[in-house]
């Protein structure tokens, strides 16, 4: 069979979006259904960018910069959006996916780990950031003249206490001479104006994107005193408002400001546009914190600090204009060479602002002096002092100069501080045309003591009060401010000075030397070959300063100039003979000597030191074609003997030896490239396991050391080497030697970890060649045992082990059940296992189960290894988006359990059996086939088809290696009966019909022996549900109900288990086995469904009632009914159901009995005895029994407890008992209760739960919940079903139907005559009580008319049908529902329809004017108001009046002859209804606010009206007159001592 693959042309990211975006796609839509709106948005802008970027790539059209960036972009884009969609983490490469086939599980590993720690907040690598400054407007009423506006950044860490950046900004404006007619108008000068300053935190809390410009408002501050100018920024950040004037109006600058991030190149790229205006670009006043060779840079920045003048006999202080010019040593000036700012042309002089009437002015203002390298030697500043009057004709009047050379006589420029400069006297007709006259002169103090003998006859005579400050900073890549280093290079004109100058190169600045490395190198080598003897330690000891200077982060990117010196300009050809001499000698002086910082400094420099050796023996040999080669390996021997000799001495003694040798391990791996131009590899192979070897055992050193150690062989490793086959032979066994030892001890575990990874990451490369095979078997031979036990040690630290082992699951080493918490050296350890066992082929499994001496020793093995694969089953282990992990941990344990398999039969069957080890395998087993990862029918159709095509279905291989394991068992087969009963049910949960079909046979068995073993299956049966039960409790909110619904198929219809019980002698007590199993996986189904955790609290109550009722009358199974008992409780307090709560655990109250037998801990009762059990109990329910204000339940509890105190005499709890009784009598009399509504529900369609279906119920609304709520809420629980909005039973065809169907309507409660206190004097409050709780009977009526309708009165012929719901137990319950056990249905004649609704309407009316009577509404009286109006309202327009016509009319008396006693009693019926609203209508006199006068007057119009009528009728009704505020208390106090008794044989009657 030929086969082809195909190859895609186009780039593998381009493939990997297109896929993703299609899967994307789906999630996208599902995301708006799922009402997550905001990540919908954020995913439709991710998936337009990802198309974008697609399409560039396509294009093509790019630059590999372009195309690298873009495909950085879209990896983030689709790591982002797989990890807020919960999709697999996909590992990377370069940008692109890895194939996990072509690469370690440890590299795997550690990609994976890389990716995750990116998308978290891991450490960031500092990038340089550029601020984008853009002047929009400068608005200020005051200023009429022209401005310049100057921007710095300002770092205020050299103020005490402050840290901050700052942009400032100082307005100077640029003014005419004067406005008065004396001055001539061409005449200009500078003066202050005024300062702004914007805090960059400010800025930073702004602008939250990149490259977001944002626009601030600056305002403009003046200074209030000129004097104080120079500082006028510092005050306005440090709020000194006494110092400066704010403006009055909001005007000022203007400005946008966008902040930019990365290198200048990659900005001028990304942002075109922006550099393509007339951008200036600032440099930081300085080197920057990183130097980079090729930047050349040669400024010189120049601050006026201030000066200090005579008055020049004037009355007033003169105002003094500074002017700077740049000359060279021709008496020319420098043109364009004074810059005030970037941006701006350079110019030729400089005037400074001038500050009014100050002899000692104080500038601080900076300008930068840009002077061309060839010109800087022999150039000079001027600086001309000049008196602006505004009254000798506006003149600026030159009294004063100063001046100072750029560089000093030694060659060196000005250092950076500050210059105290002598000023010079002259006049306006003073000439500088010959510039020596004056540089003749001392500049400063310095100059003046260095030319002590200056003639008389000077041609400007010094001011000696007069002196000028600058200061100067050097930022030049050319230029020097050192003598020594100018020394050091010029040493040809002072060689007596050599050995002093060498002494000297420490103190150089590191920023001075690396600026002229090559010419500081090629000087310290011509010295070498000048004189050895003489100056070779000195030459030493400066090139180790030196390259331990490129080792700083400043300057390390300088050695790649070092690089290339040592490659093209180094020319020392004998060079190497006393490096190696110097340094042997270094080395052997470190057990002698005690400051040891010189030779760790050596030790450091080892990496370059053999740069330098090697190339000079290469120059060497090559202009003498191999003279003294015997000579220089001799010397590189001897060298490396001194090295082991260094590493051999004992440090723990001397901390400098330590140091010196952590120095030189840290080295030692960076010399094995320059080794290998001058050896062979095998040869550095050994010289390098000859170094590792000399080091001592972990043992032997301290912990410093040890990770040294470590890290040098780490690095050794990782080095190139190691990737040379012929040197891993040689290097591997002193590097597992080294590993072994310290996993034994279990120290430094993740330098370790990484070590192995990177060997394995190289064993895997070069997999195909043929040493591999041996270096694997190599690694197993040291590595495997002590991998499996530093694994298990790290899992048992994070975590307790398991303390109880059951007789059958006694696992020793493993822990069964742990949640192992995801950490690096977990994870490490796990992929370096998986790695080796990876590589592992048959041959390899071969000799290791071969290499054990005794099958204890096998044992020990086959548990260490079965109990690390246990664990890595876990979810935890790998996270759950880990996908590609995951499956190939899955894919190496199950090939590895097929190898190990084998021994297991070979050596622990039969009369060897070993329970332990087998049960170790077959937990393993069940634990691989239900792990999540491998649940195929979970995922997406083309992730499935790929996990097949890579792996195929691995749940059924390892399905038949169980199958083949268990059958293997022959008579051994008991012991694992019914223990194993339990997991390999779970397996049953797998929707793998291959799966089943496997465990069918295992199943059939495990009945048979147990019949065979007991005669029944009460064991199996037993060990069954507590495990089913276990499964849900364990799974919560897991979608597993299809696989318990295939449960039900493989114990219910599935034929070939029933075919199989149906042919043996046990064929009844099977078949009763199978049916009792399936009822309870039905009701398991349910409950797993009702537990989801955005389902209804009613649904989940329902649910765990269901099953609550299963265990306790079908299966008789007193721990699971208690358990459920608690669960259902716990249900009823989150909804705050405190009575259905107090209901709950009172079943459990009643299986106890007051006795003092103890009771085990369960759930989370302590050990105890029975009596304090139920003690406990007690409290507790009386407690919710409070909360649910059902105090009357609590009473009887109540009564309980005390005679159970009193029996023991403990009258201090007796006490507290009578007391929490007598408060619940207060309760009962003065605190009020809401009446509950009633509702009745259907549910029809076989679409509902099995506990719901078909079945009607009767629930007690929420306080206040009418109708129309309870239907919303159902609804919302039900959100499939259609409401019916009728009152008929449904047929057939809704019952059957695949549909659900929901029928509600309310009911009224029927309460037992003999529960209700008949006392006329019981408050109406008690009554109420009574007639809506411990109710069983419901009913609810239908009208209807029989026969033909009466068209002149309905009531006449209006019937009701009144059903009666009789339920299973009554309300309030366990539940806020009960079933309906059946149903009674009468018919209500017309006339007994009217007593019943006069009778009730009577009630009602006594219960709200009761309540009047005792003030309970607080003044409001609308319900009062209303209900009179609807009965009077009623009377008058019809009601009473209608009953009146239809019954009291003597045709209707005289042919209904037996119901004249029904009659009579309507009418008495209505009398007393109307003397109830005749008190009524007193009491609303009495409490009606006077705006509702017309209103009461209405009714009591009314009610005579009615009570008229009703006497005409039925003869004279008591007589009263309402208005009359005697006769209203009368009635009053009559409604309250005789209220009117409840009509006793009518509610016999219903």
């Amino acid at each position: 069979l030929l086969c082809e693959t195909v190859v895609p042309l186009e780039d593998p990211i381009i493939t990997e979006t297109t896929s993703t975006l299609q899967e994307w796609g789906v999630l996208w839509k599902q995301l708006y259904v799922k009402h997550k709106v905001d990540l919908f948005h954020k995913l439709r802008h991710v998936m337009n960018e990802l198309i974008d970027l697609r399409r560039q790539l396509i294009q093509g059209h790019l630059s590999q910069d372009q195309t690298r960036e873009i495909k950085r972009h879209i990896t983030v884009r689709l790591d982002w959006g797989n990890e807020h969609l919960g999709l697999d983490l996909v590992p990377r490469k370069e940008f692109e996916m890895v194939d996990p086939d072509q690469i370690s599980v440890s590299e795997l590993y550690k990609l994976g780990d890389s990716i995750r720690q990116r998308h978290g907040d891991g450490c960031r690598v500092p990038v340089s950031h550029h601020l984008f400054i853009n002047l929009k407007s400068f608005t200020y009423n005051s200023i009429s003249e022209d401005a310049d506006v100057f921007f710095s950044l300002y770092d205020t860490r050299e103020l005490p206490g402050t840290w901050q950046l700052y942009i400032l900004n100082a307005s100077v404006s640029r003014m005419l001479l004067n406005d008065s007619k004396k001055g001539p108008p061409h005449v200009q000068y500078r003066r202050p104006y005024g300062c702004a300053v914007l805090a960059m935190s400010d800025v930073f809390h702004t602008i939250t994107d990149l490259k977001e410009e944002k626009d601030f408002v600056l305002k403009v501050y003046t200074c209030n005193n000129e004097n104080e100018w120079y500082q006028v920024h510092e005050n306005i950040i440090r709020k000194s408002n006494t110092k400066y004037s704010a403006p009055s109006t909001n005007y000022g600058l203007i400005i946008s400001l966008q902040l930019l991030r990365g290198e200048l190149e990659q900005i001028r790229r990304e942002n075109q546009a922006v550099f393509n205006r007339a951008l200036a670009l600032t440099r930081k006043l300085g080197f920057p914190d990183v130097i980079l060779p090729g930047d050349t840079r040669n400024d010189l920045y120049l601050t006026l600090e201030r000066g200090e003048f005579e008055r020049g006999g004037k009355s007033v202080q003169k105002n003094i204009e500074v002017t700077l010019y740049v000359l060279y040593a021709d008496g020319d000036t420098l043109k364009d060479c004074i810059s005030l700012g970037t941006g701006e042309p350079n110019s030729t002089e400089y005037r400074s602002f001038v500050l009014y009437h100050n002899n000692s002015p104080r500038w601080s203002e900076m300008v930068k002096l840009p002077i061309p390298i060839d010109r800087f030697r022999g150039s000079h500043l001027r600086f001309e002092f000049r008196h602006c009057s505004t009254k000798d004709k506006g003149e600026k009047k030159l009294f004063g100069y100063a001046f100072t050379p750029l560089m000093r006589e030694d060659g060196t420029t000005l250092s950076d501080e500050i210059h105290e400069l002598y000023v010079y006297k002259c006049d306006e007709n003073a000439t500088f045309s010959n510039q020596g006259l004056y540089l003749s002169l001392p500049c400063c103090k310095e100059d003046f003591n260095s030319c002590p003998n200056l003639p008389a006859n000077l041609p400007f005579q010094r001011s000696p009060k007069e002196t000028f400050w600058v200061s100067t900073i050097l930022c030049s890549t050319k230029l020097t401010q050192n003598v020594d280093l100018l020394a050091l290079l010029n040493w040809k004109a002072h060689p007596d000075r050599v050995l002093d100058i060498l002494g000297r190169l420490r103190q150089i600045s590191g920023e001075e030397i690396v600026k002229f490395l090559r010419d500081v190198l090629d000087t310290l080598f011509c010295l070498l070959d000048e004189n050895t003897d003489k100056y070779g330690p000195l030459v030493f000891q400066s090139l180790v300063f030196i390259i331990n200077l490129l080792r700083d982060s400043r300057f390390y990117h300088f050695r790649p100039v070092m690089d290339s010196y040592i490659q093209n300009h180094f020319a020392g050809a004998l060079a190497y003979k006393e490096l190696i001499r110097c340094l042997k000698w270094y080395m052997d002086r470190s057990a002698e000597v005690v400051r040891q910082d010189h030779i760790q400094e050596a030790m450091r420099a080892l990496e370059y030191l053999f740069k330098f050796i090697v190339q000079s023996r290469i120059l060497y040999a090559r202009a003498t074609c191999g003279m003294e080669e015997e000579q220089f390996i001799a010397s590189i021997q001897e060298l490396f003997q001194s090295i082991r000799f260094v590493l051999s001495l004992d440090s723990r003694s001397s901390e400098n030896l330590v140091f010196t040798q952590a120095a030189l391990l840290n080295s030692f791996p960076d010399i094995f490239d320059e080794l290998l131009q001058m050896f062979t590899v095998q040869e550095v192979a050994e010289y390098v396991r000859g170094t590792l070897g000399s080091m001592p055992s972990t043992v032997d050193i301290g912990q410093s050391m040890d990770v040294v150690k470590l890290q040098s062989i780490a690095r050794t490793v990782e080095s190139r080497l190691f990737f040379f086959p012929e040197s891993r032979s040689i290097l591997l066994p002193v590097v597992l030697h080294h590993i072994h030892l310290h996993l034994r001890q279990q120290r430094e575990l993740l330098i370790c970890s990484g070590i192995l990874g990177s060997i394995f990451s190289i064993i895997k490369t070069s997999s195909m060649e043929s040493s591999v095979q041996e270096e694997v078997e190599m690694m197993v031979e040291s590595l495997l045992d002590v991998l499996l036990q530093t694994l298990l040690s790290i899992m048992s630290k994070s975590h307790s082990v398991e303390t109880s082992r059951g007789q059958r699951s006694e696992q020793p080493l493993c822990f069964v059940g742990l949640k192992l918490l995801f950490s690096p050296v977990q994870g490490e350890y796990v992929s370096c296992l998986l790695s080796l066992l990876r590589q592992m082929s048959e041959i390899h499994f071969h000799h290791l189960l071969n290499s054990f001496h005794s099958k204890e020793e096998l044992k020990e093995f086959l548990l260490k290894i079965f109990c690390v694969f246990r664990n890595l089953m876990k979810l935890t282990i790998f996270p759950r988006d880990w996908s590609v992990m995951r499956l190939l941990t899955s894919h190496i344990i199950v090939v590895t359990t097929q190898f190990l398999s084998p021994a297991l039969h070979k050596n622990f069957s039969e009369g060897d059996f070993d329970f332990k080890v087998w049960n170790s395998f077959f937990s393993l087993a069940v634990l691989y086939i239900n792990q999540p990862s491998l649940q195929l029918e979970a995922l997406v159709s083309a992730k499935r088809k790929k996990t097949l095509d890579k792996h195929g279905d691995m749940r059924v291989i390892m399905a038949y290696e169980l199958f083949s394991m268990w059958q293997k068992l022959g008579d051994n087969k008991p012991h694992f009966i019914p223990g194993m009963m339990g997991p390999f049910l779970g397996v049953t949960l797998v929707p793998q019909t291959e799966v089943r079909n496997i465990m069918i046979p295992i199943f059939h068995d495990m009945m048979d022996w147990e019949q065979r073993k007991n005669g029944n299956f009460k064991q199996v049966e037993a060990e069954l549900m507590d495990k089913l039960d276990s499964m849900v409790s364990d799974g919560k909110g897991d979608d597993n109900h299809r696989e318990l619904f295939s449960l039900t198929q493989l114990f219910g219809p599935y034929p070939s288990l029933l075919e199989k019980i149906e042919q043996e002698t046990w064929r009844e007590t099977g078949i009763s086995f199978v049916t009792s199993v399936t009822r309870l996986v039905e009701r398991i189904l349910d409950y797993r469904d009702c537990m989801k955790g955005d389902e209804m609290e009613s649904k989940k109550t329902a649910g765990s009632v269901n099953l609550m009722n299963f265990y306790k009358s079908e299966v008789n199974k007193e721990d699971m009914y208690i358990r459920y008992i608690h669960k259902l409780c716990d249900l009823h307090l989150q909804a705050e159901d405190f009575t259905e709560a107090a209901f709950t655990l009172l079943l459990y109250w009643e299986l106890l009995q007051w006795e003092d037998r103890p009771l085990r801990d369960f759930l989370h009762y302590p050990c105890q005895s029975e009596w304090q059990r139920k003690e406990n109990l007690s409290r507790k329910i009386l407690h919710y029994f409070n909360k649910g204000k059902c105090w009357e339940y609590g009473i009887s509890l109540c009564r309980e407890l005390a005679f159970q105190y009193e029996t023991l005499y403990d009258y201090q709890s007796l006490s507290w008992i009578r007391k929490m009784e007598a408060a619940y009598y207060d309760n009962i009399i003065e605190q009020q209760r809401i009446e509950p509504e009633f509702f009745r529900m259907g549910f029809y369609g076989r679409k509902f739960p099995f506990f719901l279906r078909n079945k009607e119920f009767v629930c007690r609304g929420y306080d206040y919940e009418r109708l129309e709520d309870f239907q919303q809420r159902m609804l919302g629980e039900f959100p499939q079903a259609i409401a019916m909005q009728h009152t008929n039973q449904p047929d057939d065809t809704i019952l059957q139907s695949d549909a659900q169907y929901l029928q509600i309507y309310a009911v009224t409660p029927v309460s037992d005559i003999s529960d209700v206190p008949q006392l006329e004097r019981v408050p109406e409050r008690i009554k109420s009580f009574y007639r809506i709780n411990n109710v069983s009977r419901f009913h609810y009526d239908r009208p209807f008319h029989k026969g033909p309708k009466d068209r002149e009165n309905e009531f006449r012929s209006l019937w009701i049908e009144r059903t009666t719901l009789i339920l299973s137990r009554p309300l309030p319950g366990i539940a806020r529902w009960a079933e309906v056990e059946r149903r009674e249905v009468v018919e209500v004649s017309p006339l007994e329809n009217a007593i019943y609704v006069v009778e009730n309407k009577t009630q009602e009316l006594r219960t709200l004017i009761s309540q009047y009577q005792h003030r309970q509404h607080h003044g409001n009286i609308n319900p009062l108001s209303m209900c009179l109006n609807g009965v009077i309202d009623a009377a008058v327009n019809g009601g009473i009046a209608r009953y009146q016509e239809a019954f009291f009319d003597k045709d209707y008396i005289s042919s209904h002859p037996e119901d004249t006693e029904r009659i009579t009693h309507l009418k008495d019926l209505m009398q007393e209804q109307v003397h109830i609203l005749g008190v009524g209508l007193a009491v609303h006199e009495k409490l009606v606010h006077p705006e509702m006068r017309p209103l009461h007057k209405k009714l009591v119009d009314q009610f005579h009206v009615m009570r008229t009528g009703l006497h005409h009728v039925s003869g004279p009704v008591c007589d009263f007159q309402v208005s009359h505020c005697s006769s209203c208390l009368w009635h009053i106090s009559r409604l309250e001592m005789t209220p009117i008794p409840l009509s006793v044989l009518k509610i016999k009657a219903v």
